[in-house]
């Protein structure tokens, strides 16, 4: 039995006329009858009492016009739910982000797309820029929030696109009694004899090369006393007086009194970039994206 024979068989269930079933379903009389017939003996039983003058339902085929019409019911709500998930209006996405867009962009575009996406369950996963293409060349991640990373596509089973989502100002952080954190703003060459709390490359290696090109140096020049993963872990330092860190300028959200937040001479920026992989059976990570730009368009508005 396949869900063709239901279809056929519901049609004549329901015009209770094998001709006028036939025209409904677009077709000739015999072929219609010789597939309900197949259905019978499959099913071995009959499902019609036929005369010359009506065509009614034995108590089998009525059990079975019951049970026929809720199968192609499911079969129809499923076709529309995959339609829906093709669409990009239902099923999951999974994004990646870095942890100082907790800041910025990230509170934003989750209210925007569960807004515009509400039958799609968001998995959020805080990871490094390092962790989240590994994740998306895997297939693992939809789309990822990283920090001045513009992946390569060497070893990811999916192209990798990526676009700017956001920008914002570099700026040192420095302990509030520091000799610099009066200045108004400090070069690069104020900085680079002051201990400087860093970043491992293998996991931020667009941050860590942003910040060494600020410094006009290779990554791992800057005099580095303590590497970190998490800024929240490199303010503990500066507090506590280890150094500086170069950090993006939404930190302030989370600079206690005893650090200030110093802009760099020549305005140097820093960039939240999303990522995806380009696969168009997912389109609802182009919807993410979208939101992503909507939320950062916000945040430049206020």
């Amino acid at each position: 039995m396949d869900l063709r024979q239901l279809r056929y068989f519901l049609a004549v269930a329901d015009e209770l006329h094998f001709g006028r079933a036939a025209e409904r379903l677009g077709m000739s009389q015999p072929p219609l009858s010789v597939q309900v017939s197949r259905l019978e003996d499959e099913l071995g039983t009959p499902l019609f009492e036929r005369t010359t003058r009506r065509v009614s339902l034995t108590p089998a085929g009525q059990h079975l016009q019951t049970r026929a019409h809720s199968i192609l019911d499911e079969v129809d709500a499923v076709r529309e739910e995959m339609r829906d998930y093709a669409d990009g209006l239902s099923g999951r996405l999974s994004a990646g982000f870095v942890s100082s867009a907790n800041y910025t962009v990230l509170p934003g575009v989750v209210q925007l797309f569960r807004a515009c996406r509400s039958n799609i369950t968001l998995e959020l996963h805080p990871l490094t820029s390092g962790q989240q293409l590994e994740a998306l060349r895997a297939g693992t991640l939809d789309v990822g929030i990283v920090r001045d990373e513009i992946p390569a596509n060497s070893g990811s089973t999916f192209e990798l696109t990526s676009e700017v989502v956001f920008e914002e100002l570099l700026v040192a952080c420095l302990p509030v009694d520091h000799p610099l954190a009066q200045r108004s703003e400090v070069t690069a060459g104020e900085l680079i004899d002051v201990p400087m709390i860093t970043y491992p490359r293998s996991l931020m290696p667009g941050y860590v090369d942003r910040v060494a090109a600020v410094f006009d140096m290779a990554p791992g020049a800057v005099r580095g006393v303590e590497v970190v993963v998490h800024q929240e872990t490199a303010l503990g330092f500066v507090a506590a007086g280890v150094g500086t860190s170069i950090l993006p300028e939404s930190v302030r959200h989370l600079l206690p009194p005893s650090i200030v937040a110093i802009p760099l001479a020549g305005s140097p920026t820093t960039r939240l970039i999303a990522v995806h992989a380009a696969r168009p059976e997912r389109k609802v990570a182009a919807v993410f994206i979208e939101c992503l730009h909507d939320a950062a368009r916000d945040l430049a508005g206020r």
